[in-house]
């Protein structure tokens, strides 16, 4: 029962932020207005501004947004106990997550959909603009090398998922060109590819597709990453409508059908428990509140700030101010769909992170399969058993908290009836999904980072779509190519390199999200705008990860720069960042008493 409460509660709690507190920015402090003309509308190309609908935007900017961060970092980050992860997840998501991304949408709109990174060099100073995009295209980089690594492992845990992860991009491609070309209504299409995506989870595995899915996961890592590199080029450089908008609103149609399927199971399994007969078993939270002191967990980092930095999507994450500023702000057609795509999208993340909590807290207290040495022996394991030998230590954790996610939910979807198989590859594709379309947006994203830099500095050939999306998956694909540290250079090792830079994207990824709320406070200090509910915040996520990349480089023995085995490539970076963000601060101190009521330079 306290899981069911948990989950209507929070469910409560984001519908009354959304209708009072995301009214209350939108209508009274940003004061959206549906006569303003809107980028997409104002700079129509076909290519990447195109205006779209509400609905069709927001299917975009949800899947691009979340990928497996609201998975993996609630997941793992349960092993501090569910109570720190939940507080963090509600209030981060309501006060901080949607007033970045909001803010970072309706920003770029009224810069004519030019992203934080450019408009940071107007608002701010001219200086911060390279600064700004230097560490946009660093963060990007690390994604768009370790995902191809992520989808390959989802891929190999859940064979079964994916035939109908591959089958989804000619769905896309032919909903894009029905909506584009004949201009029909959204929802018959809509119905046809939700109902085609269900049934090639259910037979997606069967006679013939069963070799295809095992042929394709006993693929090594590196022939995906190419796949999945050559895939995001051609999504990039595509126009929008063609297959990354479409894609990702079927994905949304399927994933947001998924997790309504998981809150349905979490009612039945908390009103009328799960199983049938003696071994019906009633839903409980069958992890510690809280896990500190002397129960911290072994291995762990401290609980502050790595929180905060372990949950980045969920709450708030850097990341989503690309997406806010990147894609969604050249799609919208009017102005006031904001709240909807912007506020609206990081509240349904912050609900499914809450799921993720209670999926790794108490569903997988109804039974997980018993693994030793990575294979099952035909057990299952129930209740604190289940918790404990996926959270015994941080090791652990981190390497099962997809499959400890994946269990849990799995586990909530039987509960309706459904099949163990059915509900398993579900759950896989819905991981595998939302991977997949954040690498496509985020290559498409590093596209316009990696042009506005060649703007910045005067290098014509880097502003060509096509050269800078070559260059950014070439150095992408470089950095994965490579074998993980101390690993030799097989082709199993090979595609394992993005595992080496992964460490840094925590406390980068944060730290991208404290400047660009510092973007959307000088932005509104210059317009006389309130200014407290986005400094708060800004103050917040400026430090937090300033602390987190100086504990990875001074404490413990683990340190990056002073530890037992010191890891300078990782620490020259970290260096590098916390210098770069001391600069950025240093010119933002500066132009602060001189931008009070003074407007920057137009678009």
């Amino acid at each position: 029962m306290p899981s069911l409460l948990i989950a209507v509660g929070s469910l409560v709690a984001y519908l009354i932020a959304y209708h009072t507190y995301g009214r209350w920015l939108s209508r009274k402090i940003f004061g959206l207005d549906p006569a303003n003309k809107a980028p997409s509308v104002e700079f129509e190309d076909g290519d990447d501004f195109v205006p779209t609908s509400k609905g069709v935007v927001f299917g975009h900017h949800f899947t691009s947004i979340a990928g497996t961060g609201p998975i993996v970092g609630p997941a793992l980050a349960v092993i501090w106990g569910w109570v720190p992860a939940l507080i963090w997840v509600l209030f981060g998501s309501i006060f901080i997550g949607a007033v970045h991304d909001f803010g970072s949408l309706v920003v770029s709109m009224r810069n004519k959909g030019q992203t934080v990174g450019d408009i940071s060099g107007r608002v701010l100073a001219p200086r911060t603009r390279i600064l700004f995009l230097s560490i946009l295209f660093m963060a990007l980089t690390i994604v768009l090398a370790i995902f191809g690594l992520v989808i390959a492992n989802v891929f190999r845990m859940f064979p079964s998922s994916i035939f109908p992860c591959v089958v989804q991009t000619p769905i896309a491609a032919a909903i894009g060109f029905w909506l584009h070309k004949k201009g029909k209504s959204l929802l018959v299409p809509s119905i046809l590819a939700l109902g085609v995506m269900y049934l090639s989870v259910a037979f997606g595995d069967w006679g013939f597709l069963h070799s295809f899915n095992t042929t394709l996961a006993a693929w090594p890592v590196i022939a995906w990453v190419i796949v999945l590199l050559v895939y995001s080029y051609i999504a990039s450089v595509l126009p929008v409508w063609t297959l990354l908008q479409p894609r990702d609103y079927i994905n949304s149609l399927q994933l947001l059908s998924a997790l309504g399927l998981v809150v349905v199971g979490l009612v039945v399994a908390g009103l009328f428990g799960f199983g049938s007969g003696s071994e019906k078993q009633s839903l409980e939270i069958v992890a510690p509140a809280v896990r500190m002191g002397t129960d911290a967990p072994s291995g762990a980092p401290w609980i502050f700030p790595f929180l905060f930095v372990t949950i980045a999507c969920g709450a708030v994450s850097g990341f989503h101010c690309l997406v806010s500023s990147g894609t969604s702000s050249k799609q919208l057609k009017c102005e006031t769909d904001a709240q909807f795509v912007g506020y609206g999208s990081m509240l349904t993340e912050g609900f499914l992170a809450v799921l993720v909590i209670l999926a790794c807290v108490a569903g997988i207290g109804l039974g997980v399969p018993e693994m030793i040495a990575g294979s099952a022996t035909g057990k299952t394991l129930v209740g604190e058993a289940a918790y404990n030998a996926n959270y015994s230590e941080w090791g652990t954790a981190s390497k099962g908290a997809i499959s400890a996610f994946v269990s849990g939910s799995g586990n909530f979807i039987q509960a309706l009836g459904v099949g163990a198989a059915f509900a398993t590859a579900l759950m896989g594709v819905f991981v595998a999904s939302f991977a997949a379309t954040t690498m496509d947006s985020a290559c498409r994203l590093q596209r316009y980072v990696t042009q506005e830099l060649g703007a910045a500095i005067h290098f014509k050939p880097l502003m060509n779509k096509h050269v800078a999306t070559i260059f950014a998956i070439t150095l992408a694909g470089l950095i994965a190519g490579m074998p993980a540290a101390d690993a030799d250079y097989s082709v199993e090792n090979l595609g394992k390199g993005g595992l080496v830079l992964w460490p840094l994207f925590g406390a980068t990824n944060q730290l991208l999200g404290g400047l660009a709320f510092l973007v959307i406070l000088f932005w509104m200090w210059r317009r006389n705008m309130p200014i407290w509910f986005v400094a708060i915040p800004a103050v917040f996520m400026l430090i937090l990860p300033a602390i987190a990349m100086v504990s990875q480089l001074f404490a413990g023995d683990a340190a990056w720069l002073t530890g037992k085995n010191p890891n300078y490539l990782l620490a020259t970076i970290g260096i590098v960042t916390l210098a770069l963000e001391a600069w950025i601060l240093v010119e933002a101190a500066k132009a602060w008493p001189k931008a009070k009521g003074v407007l920057e330079k137009a678009a």
